[in-house]
């Protein structure tokens, strides 16, 4: 009662006084805050019933206005006195003790204030970056303190100095040898009288005495110390405080971390990975959403579940358990991912490296390995899918790198039939696009499909390119020992033109004419030229059309189903394909026959092997099957490099024996359907019919015999015309980029 009627009194003579000048008005409150501890004898008493909490704030507008009458970088009167009379390590004293009740909390609102509202540099003059490096410590020291809210606002806005001015985190890097072991009395004695500008008493409250000199002259050169005994205080209270049950406070928490994983010192960046428990919290909690995940999930729930970012997580729980089951802990999985994802896209190279490696072995190999791997085919498909769901949300490069690494292994040299079970991961997710479950076939065909269109270089090796690099499926003859060329091809090549698989007896609709071509012709290779120097690509465009003969064709009796539509995807998918590799060591020509080993003996590795396996068999396989090979496939064609568009377009290449290619792939397909049509009475108008339910442009009615086998020959039809397009737009692309 009497400490609130001091507080009225002085009130109102603060507003008949006449105007003080603004350091002793700034000194009058220091000294009101430092009479209270030598004059009140209950330290019980909270803060908020004293007025300190309003001499603080009197201090804190005195600096700004005095920053604000002077001219930019200029230094004050008051802040020299706040400065050379150590004020914040007195306040940081007080604090510790909590005396009163309350006062750390006033001390870390007007620390909070004071670099928030202060333009000049504070953080470079030794009285403040060291009682700022102490408050660090007592930062989420206790689990939901009080203190909290402000102790995160506090971190939260030194993190952001930081950000500014880099090269001061330096200051944040206490060395443990030098840091005094002794622990102060606490709460458990009364605090001494702090300095009130005229005794040293910081000495007595347990500051060591610095020089006296000027605020200017106090200030220090932050040295990058590469001592692996470094304590990083400011990014372990900022850890501490994302255990904690307010969500608020975890968000700002992972925002500090945000901006301290971003500074370009290397110092920082090393300590903070060594040093501190960064990536055991990134993780461990990794680990801990993945697994309150239900063991089973509908695949098509993890596929369609809204994007998540971190931070912007709100949710009702009685929504998300009335859309499907795990969809909380779903989002709270791919919520923290994201995190780490975006953590380490921020973090400086050396620290995005260490936490990327840090999530592959603690969370990959060791959670998601063992599920990948498991023989329930219920387990298979929902890890798959989630696999697939982690592969399309990640985009920092390190990650990227670290998962493909867990999945494909790190070999880069050619497959041989003896070494695909060399990485058992990668030959068991290879091996499930061929399962006997044709969901799992389909989950892990979406996961490849997904996979090759990242933007990382190793993938497509790994999966296609090794195979292809010496070019040895190509049949290996001395140039003196080769038939002739007649009109562009050997002698001995097949002449599908000649061929009776592929007369011209095509439609007018997927007949594609030679003189479209005549400006677009690509630039020609040696092996590939032409007498009379015209383009050859309408004659590989029109191969592809031609591949299905006309009574197994139906799209040309529905409208809007021609080549034509397939041209606008293939030239945007092309495009951002191109877009993607532009920065990979790709070769615009084959490299040459003279440089490659055509003796070794070629094998089209695992990937492409069991990819040509399905579509030998896609006249009895299921339709839904069928789309996701040919879509993988179609996206392999789509890479602009030139083996693998030689190995997978050119219908005219001469193959090594036992070598197979895409074309020959399909060339036998058409075989065997040709001797299959004849079995099958009404064949024409069944395909038709089964085109239009496709379509949707019929009700589904009586069941059609030999439905597979239909619906295989049109997604057979539908592909050859997809990648007839597709070699157009890559032949089109190389003429442009080729032409002066």
């Amino acid at each position: 009662m009497f400490s609130k009627f001091t507080s009225i009194l002085q009130h109102a003579v603060e507003a008949l006084a006449p105007s003080l000048p603004l350091q002793e008005d700034f000194v009058y409150h220091w000294k009101a805050i430092t009479h209270y501890y030598i004059e009140t004898s209950d330290d019980k008493a909270p803060v908020t019933d004293t007025n300190i909490p309003s001499h603080l704030e009197q201090m804190l507008d005195i600096l700004t206005q005095e920053e604000g009458e002077r001219d930019s970088g200029e230094t004050g009167s008051c802040m020299e006195y706040l400065l050379h009379h150590k004020i914040l390590e007195t306040l940081y004293t007080l604090g510790k003790a909590d005396c009163p009740p309350g006062m750390k909390q006033q001390v870390l609102t007007f620390y909070t204030k004071l670099l928030a509202h202060i333009r000049q540099p504070l953080l470079p003059h030794i009285n403040v970056h060291r009682p700022v490096q102490k408050l660090v410590r007592l930062c989420g020291d206790v689990l939901a303190a009080p203190t909290e809210n402000e102790e995160i606002q506090f971190l939260c806005i030194v993190c952001a100095k930081l950000k500014q001015d880099p090269y001061l985190v330096n200051f944040f890097l206490e060395n443990k040898s030098k840091r005094p072991e002794t622990k102060s009395p606490e709460r458990t004695e009364r605090v001494k009288a702090p300095d009130t500008g005229q005794s040293p008493a910081e000495e007595q409250a347990g500051c060591p005495k610095e020089p006296q000199a000027t605020a200017a002259a106090s200030t220090s050169s932050p040295t990058s110390n590469n001592n692996n005994s470094n304590n990083y205080n400011l990014v372990t209270s900022l850890l501490n405080l994302t255990k904690s049950p307010d969500g608020r406070i975890v968000v700002k928490a992972c925002e500090g971390l945000m901006l301290l994983v971003s500074l370009p010192e290397p110092s920082a960046a090393k300590c903070l990975t060594e040093n501190t428990e960064l990536c055991e919290l990134l993780t461990d909690r990794l680990v801990s959403f993945y697994k309150a995940l239900p063991q089973s999930m509908d695949p098509l729930d993890i596929e369609t579940v809204e994007s998540v970012n971190w931070g912007l997580d709100v949710y009702n729980l009685k929504e998300d358990a009335a859309i499907f089951t795990g969809k909380r802990p779903l989002i709270s999985f791919l919520s923290w991912l994201d995190y780490c994802d975006q953590l380490i896209k921020e973090a400086h190279k050396s620290a995005a490296t260490v936490m990327a490696k840090a999530v592959r072995e603690r969370f990959f190999v060791s959670v998601m390995e063992p599920q990948l791997m498991q023989t329930s085919e219920v387990g298979i498909l929902t890890s798959t899918a989630l696999l697939n769901r982690i592969i399309r949300q990640v985009t920092s490069e390190a990650l990227m790198q670290e998962m493909v690494y867990f999945l494909l292994g790190e070999e880069r040299e050619p497959e041989t039939p003896a070494t695909v079970a060399q990485n058992p991961l990668r030959h068991r997710l290879i091996e499930h696009c061929d399962h006997l479950s044709d969901e799992i076939s389909i989950m892990t065909l979406r996961l490849f499909e997904q996979l090759i269109q990242k933007p990382n270089q190793h993938i497509l090796h790994s999966l296609v390119l090794r195979s292809l690099e010496e070019r040895n499926y190509l049949e290996n003859k001395p140039q003196e020992e080769r038939e002739p060329l007649e009109n562009g091809q050997p002698h001995d090549a097949v002449d599908l033109e000649e061929d009776p698989l592929f007369v011209d007896d095509l439609s007018p609709d997927s007949r594609l004419s030679g003189s479209d071509w005549l400006g677009s012709s690509p630039r020609q290779s040696p092996d590939h030229t032409k007498s009379d120097g015209k383009t050859e690509v309408h004659k590989i465009v029109n191969s592809f059309l031609c591949l299905v003969p006309d009574e197994a064709k139906s799209s040309y009796q529905v409208e809007g189903t021609g080549y034509d539509t397939y041209l606008r995807d293939a030239h945007r998918q092309f495009r951002d394909f191109c877009g993607v590799c532009q920065r990979w060591d790709w070769r615009g020509h084959p490299k040459p026959f003279e440089k490659c080993n055509l003796d070794a003996p070629f094998f089209e590795g695992h990937f492409l092997k069991v990819l040509f396996d399905r579509m030998g068999r896609i006249l009895d396989q299921p339709y839904d099957v069928n789309l996701q090979v040919t879509a993988v496939l179609s996206k392999l064609c789509l890479l602009p490099h030139p083996h693998l568009h030689e190995y997978q377009l050119d219908p005219y290449i001469s193959l090594a024996p036992g070598c197979r290619s895409l074309f020959s792939v399909i060339v036998r397909v058409v075989g065997d359907l040709m001797l299959r049509i004849h079995h099958i009475p009404d064949f024409t108008p069944k395909l038709l019919l089964v085109r239009k339910r496709l379509l949707g442009l019929e009700p589904e009615g009586i069941t059609i015999d030999h439905m597979t086998l239909l619906e295989g020959v049109i997604v057979l039809e539908e592909f050859c015309k997809e990648l007839a397009a597709i070699a157009f737009v890559k032949y089109h692309a190389a003429a442009a980029s080729s032409s002066p």
